[in-house]
Protein backbone atom coordinates (compact mmCIF):
# COMPACT_ATOMS: atom_id res chain seq x y z
CA UNK A 1 0.00 0.00 0.00
CA UNK A 2 1.65 3.03 -1.46
CA UNK A 3 1.40 6.74 1.30
CA UNK A 4 -1.03 9.20 -0.25
CA UNK A 5 -0.87 11.57 2.81
CA UNK A 6 -0.09 13.89 0.35
CA UNK A 7 -2.83 14.11 -1.49
CA UNK A 8 -5.56 13.42 0.76
CA UNK A 9 -4.33 15.89 3.85
CA UNK A 10 -6.57 18.94 1.86
CA UNK A 11 -9.09 18.93 -0.13
CA UNK A 12 -8.78 18.77 -3.92
CA UNK A 13 -9.86 21.96 -6.31
CA UNK A 14 -12.47 20.19 -8.92
CA UNK A 15 -10.82 21.85 -12.26
CA UNK A 16 -8.61 24.08 -10.12
CA UNK A 17 -10.16 26.90 -7.67
CA UNK A 18 -12.75 28.16 -11.02
CA UNK A 19 -15.39 30.61 -10.42
CA UNK A 20 -17.42 32.06 -13.09
CA UNK A 21 -18.77 34.92 -11.01
CA UNK A 22 -15.37 36.63 -10.66
CA UNK A 23 -14.26 35.36 -13.93
CA UNK A 24 -12.70 32.27 -13.36
CA UNK A 25 -12.80 29.49 -15.64
CA UNK A 26 -12.41 25.60 -14.87
CA UNK A 27 -9.32 23.98 -15.98
CA UNK A 28 -7.68 27.35 -16.43
CA UNK A 29 -4.28 29.16 -15.71
CA UNK A 30 -6.12 31.45 -13.08
CA UNK A 31 -8.11 28.37 -11.95
CA UNK A 32 -4.60 26.32 -11.61
CA UNK A 33 -2.91 29.32 -9.94
CA UNK A 34 -5.83 29.92 -6.81
CA UNK A 35 -5.92 26.42 -6.42
CA UNK A 36 -2.02 26.74 -5.60
CA UNK A 37 -2.32 30.21 -3.66
CA UNK A 38 -5.37 28.49 -1.51
CA UNK A 39 -3.31 25.64 0.00
CA UNK A 40 -5.55 22.94 -2.34
CA UNK A 41 -4.90 19.96 -4.26
CA UNK A 42 -5.67 20.22 -7.99
CA UNK A 43 -7.17 18.07 -10.12
CA UNK A 44 -7.71 18.91 -14.35
CA UNK A 45 -8.78 16.64 -17.12
CA UNK A 46 -6.66 16.00 -20.00
CA UNK A 47 -7.04 14.89 -23.33
CA UNK A 48 -5.18 14.37 -27.03
CA UNK A 49 -5.04 17.23 -29.79
CA UNK A 50 -5.22 15.97 -33.20
CA UNK A 51 -1.93 16.26 -33.38
CA UNK A 52 -1.28 13.65 -30.38
CA UNK A 53 -0.69 16.68 -27.79
CA UNK A 54 -1.91 16.99 -23.94
CA UNK A 55 -4.37 19.50 -23.50
CA UNK A 56 -6.34 20.80 -20.68
CA UNK A 57 -9.99 20.27 -21.32
CA UNK A 58 -13.25 18.80 -19.90
CA UNK A 59 -15.36 18.30 -22.14
CA UNK A 60 -15.14 16.36 -25.35
CA UNK A 61 -16.37 19.28 -27.49
CA UNK A 62 -15.62 23.23 -27.82
CA UNK A 63 -18.69 24.61 -27.33
CA UNK A 64 -19.39 25.43 -23.71
CA UNK A 65 -16.02 27.30 -22.93
CA UNK A 66 -15.28 28.58 -26.01
CA UNK A 67 -15.52 30.12 -29.43
CA UNK A 68 -14.96 27.60 -31.28
CA UNK A 69 -17.10 24.77 -32.41
CA UNK A 70 -16.86 21.05 -32.61
CA UNK A 71 -14.55 18.22 -31.23
CA UNK A 72 -11.39 18.86 -29.09
CA UNK A 73 -9.59 16.33 -30.87
CA UNK A 74 -10.21 17.42 -33.87
CA UNK A 75 -8.01 20.74 -33.68
CA UNK A 76 -4.19 21.14 -33.66
CA UNK A 77 -2.74 21.34 -29.95
CA UNK A 78 -1.28 25.39 -31.47
CA UNK A 79 -5.14 26.23 -32.31
CA UNK A 80 -6.83 24.85 -29.05
CA UNK A 81 -3.73 26.57 -27.08
CA UNK A 82 -4.95 29.93 -28.93
CA UNK A 83 -8.32 29.86 -28.10
CA UNK A 84 -9.46 31.72 -24.64
CA UNK A 85 -12.08 30.42 -22.73
CA UNK A 86 -15.29 32.44 -22.00
CA UNK A 87 -14.87 36.08 -22.23
CA UNK A 88 -11.43 36.31 -19.80
CA UNK A 89 -7.73 36.29 -20.88
CA UNK A 90 -7.23 32.87 -20.08
CA UNK A 91 -6.42 30.13 -23.06
CA UNK A 92 -6.72 26.22 -23.36
CA UNK A 93 -3.56 24.98 -21.75
CA UNK A 94 -1.11 22.35 -22.51
CA UNK A 95 -0.36 19.70 -19.66
CA UNK A 96 3.15 21.37 -19.52
CA UNK A 97 1.69 24.24 -18.79
CA UNK A 98 0.00 23.27 -15.84
CA UNK A 99 3.29 21.59 -14.48
CA UNK A 100 4.68 24.66 -14.80
CA UNK A 101 2.25 26.85 -12.94
CA UNK A 102 1.77 23.98 -10.23
CA UNK A 103 5.53 23.64 -9.88
CA UNK A 104 5.48 20.84 -7.08
CA UNK A 105 3.68 23.45 -4.42
CA UNK A 106 0.52 21.20 -4.64
CA UNK A 107 -0.60 17.75 -5.08
CA UNK A 108 -1.74 17.40 -8.70
CA UNK A 109 -4.91 15.04 -9.85
CA UNK A 110 -4.84 14.22 -13.60
CA UNK A 111 -8.07 13.00 -14.75
CA UNK A 112 -7.46 10.81 -18.53
CA UNK A 113 -10.60 11.35 -20.82
CA UNK A 114 -11.50 8.46 -22.88
CA UNK A 115 -14.08 7.02 -24.94
CA UNK A 116 -13.37 3.46 -24.03
CA UNK A 117 -11.92 2.66 -27.40
CA UNK A 118 -8.59 0.92 -26.58
CA UNK A 119 -6.60 4.03 -27.54
CA UNK A 120 -3.69 3.92 -25.14
CA UNK A 121 -1.74 7.15 -26.41
CA UNK A 122 -3.07 9.90 -24.09
CA UNK A 123 -1.73 7.24 -21.49
CA UNK A 124 1.71 7.18 -23.09
CA UNK A 125 1.96 10.39 -23.48
CA UNK A 126 1.21 11.85 -20.18
CA UNK A 127 3.25 9.10 -18.61
CA UNK A 128 6.15 11.14 -21.09
CA UNK A 129 5.50 14.28 -20.15
CA UNK A 130 5.56 13.46 -15.97
CA UNK A 131 8.72 11.99 -16.29
CA UNK A 132 10.86 14.42 -15.22
CA UNK A 133 8.08 16.20 -13.05
CA UNK A 134 9.54 16.20 -8.96
CA UNK A 135 6.20 17.31 -7.20
CA UNK A 136 3.45 15.06 -6.09
CA UNK A 137 0.95 13.70 -8.78
CA UNK A 138 -1.45 10.52 -9.71
CA UNK A 139 -3.60 9.65 -13.05
CA UNK A 140 -6.49 8.78 -12.76
CA UNK A 141 -9.48 7.95 -15.31
CA UNK A 142 -12.49 6.11 -15.40
CA UNK A 143 -11.38 3.89 -18.15
CA UNK A 144 -9.83 0.78 -16.20
CA UNK A 145 -7.91 0.17 -19.73
CA UNK A 146 -5.58 3.53 -19.28
CA UNK A 147 -4.87 2.84 -15.61
CA UNK A 148 -3.91 -1.02 -16.06
CA UNK A 149 -1.57 0.89 -19.17
CA UNK A 150 -0.06 3.23 -16.73
CA UNK A 151 0.62 0.24 -14.50
CA UNK A 152 2.78 -1.76 -16.63
CA UNK A 153 4.24 0.83 -18.50
CA UNK A 154 4.85 3.29 -15.35
CA UNK A 155 4.31 1.29 -12.56
CA UNK A 156 5.62 3.94 -9.97
CA UNK A 157 2.85 6.19 -10.75
CA UNK A 158 0.46 6.64 -8.76
CA UNK A 159 -2.89 5.54 -9.86
CA UNK A 160 -6.33 6.02 -9.58
CA UNK A 161 -9.72 5.02 -10.32
CA UNK A 162 -13.02 7.53 -11.05
CA UNK A 163 -16.32 5.46 -10.52
CA UNK A 164 -19.97 5.45 -9.22
CA UNK A 165 -22.49 3.86 -8.33
CA UNK A 166 -24.31 3.69 -11.21
CA UNK A 167 -23.84 4.13 -15.26
CA UNK A 168 -26.80 5.59 -16.56
CA UNK A 169 -27.09 4.84 -20.35
CA UNK A 170 -28.30 8.72 -21.16
CA UNK A 171 -24.90 9.78 -19.54
CA UNK A 172 -22.94 6.96 -20.35
CA UNK A 173 -24.85 5.71 -24.05
CA UNK A 174 -21.57 3.76 -25.30
CA UNK A 175 -20.77 1.71 -22.56
CA UNK A 176 -21.34 -2.24 -23.24
CA UNK A 177 -23.58 -3.81 -20.42
CA UNK A 178 -20.43 -5.90 -19.50
CA UNK A 179 -18.51 -2.62 -18.08
CA UNK A 180 -21.92 -1.07 -16.73
CA UNK A 181 -22.00 -3.71 -14.28
CA UNK A 182 -18.44 -4.25 -13.33
CA UNK A 183 -17.45 -0.42 -13.26
CA UNK A 184 -19.15 0.26 -9.83
CA UNK A 185 -17.46 -2.70 -8.05
CA UNK A 186 -14.28 -1.91 -9.31
CA UNK A 187 -14.02 -5.84 -10.93
CA UNK A 188 -11.32 -4.74 -12.59
CA UNK A 189 -8.90 -4.79 -9.96
CA UNK A 190 -6.60 -7.66 -10.69
CA UNK A 191 -5.27 -5.47 -13.96
CA UNK A 192 -5.33 -2.16 -12.72
CA UNK A 193 -3.98 -2.58 -8.86
CA UNK A 194 -5.18 1.35 -8.15
CA UNK A 195 -4.05 3.03 -5.44
CA UNK A 196 -7.27 5.21 -4.87
CA UNK A 197 -10.56 5.59 -5.91
CA UNK A 198 -12.66 8.59 -6.97
CA UNK A 199 -16.15 7.96 -5.52
CA UNK A 200 -18.97 10.00 -6.57
CA UNK A 201 -20.20 11.47 -3.80
CA UNK A 202 -23.54 10.78 -3.65
CA UNK A 203 -22.98 6.59 -3.97
CA UNK A 204 -20.65 6.68 -1.18
CA UNK A 205 -22.37 4.50 1.21
CA UNK A 206 -22.58 1.94 -1.46
CA UNK A 207 -20.82 -1.48 -0.76
CA UNK A 208 -17.73 -0.77 -2.82
CA UNK A 209 -16.31 2.69 -1.66
CA UNK A 210 -17.11 1.52 2.06
CA UNK A 211 -15.33 -1.96 1.27
CA UNK A 212 -12.22 0.37 -0.29
CA UNK A 213 -11.89 2.01 3.03
CA UNK A 214 -11.51 -0.98 5.18
CA UNK A 215 -8.85 -2.19 2.94
CA UNK A 216 -6.92 0.91 3.28
CA UNK A 217 -7.33 2.43 -0.21
CA UNK A 218 -8.03 6.21 0.06
CA UNK A 219 -11.41 7.13 -1.26
CA UNK A 220 -11.60 10.89 -2.87
CA UNK A 221 -15.31 12.11 -3.21
CA UNK A 222 -16.94 13.75 -5.88
CA UNK A 223 -17.91 16.43 -7.04
CA UNK A 224 -18.77 18.05 -3.35
CA UNK A 225 -20.81 21.30 -4.03
CA UNK A 226 -22.64 21.52 -0.71
CA UNK A 227 -22.58 21.61 2.96
CA UNK A 228 -24.72 18.22 2.77
CA UNK A 229 -22.28 16.82 0.56
CA UNK A 230 -19.35 17.84 2.17
CA UNK A 231 -20.66 16.21 5.71
CA UNK A 232 -21.39 13.13 3.66
CA UNK A 233 -17.29 13.16 2.07
CA UNK A 234 -16.28 13.73 5.69
CA UNK A 235 -18.30 11.18 7.12
CA UNK A 236 -17.47 8.39 4.11
CA UNK A 237 -14.70 9.43 2.29
CA UNK A 238 -11.03 10.49 3.16
CA UNK A 239 -10.95 13.89 1.24
CA UNK A 240 -13.51 15.88 -0.82
CA UNK A 241 -12.97 16.92 -4.47
CA UNK A 242 -15.05 20.12 -4.73
CA UNK A 243 -16.45 23.34 -6.58
CA UNK A 244 -18.71 25.75 -5.84
CA UNK A 245 -17.31 27.40 -2.55
CA UNK A 246 -13.78 27.13 -0.55
CA UNK A 247 -13.30 25.22 2.13
CA UNK A 248 -12.63 27.23 5.31
CA UNK A 249 -14.84 30.04 3.85
CA UNK A 250 -17.88 31.17 5.15
CA UNK A 251 -20.45 30.60 1.98
CA UNK A 252 -21.35 34.17 0.63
Amino acid sequence: MRDLTLFTRQPVAHRGLHDAARGIVENSRSAVSAAVAGGFGVEIDVQLSADGKVVVFHDTSLDRLTQGRGAVNAQPAATLHGMTLLDTPDHILKLRDVLDIVAGRSPLLIEMKSAFDGDMRLADACVALLADYAGPFALMSFDPDLIAHVRHTAPSILRGIVAEGRYDEREWPDLSNRLRRSLPRLLHWPRTRFDFVAYRVRDLGDGTPRLMRRLGIPVFAWTVRTPEQRARGATLADQIIFESFVPGHPPE
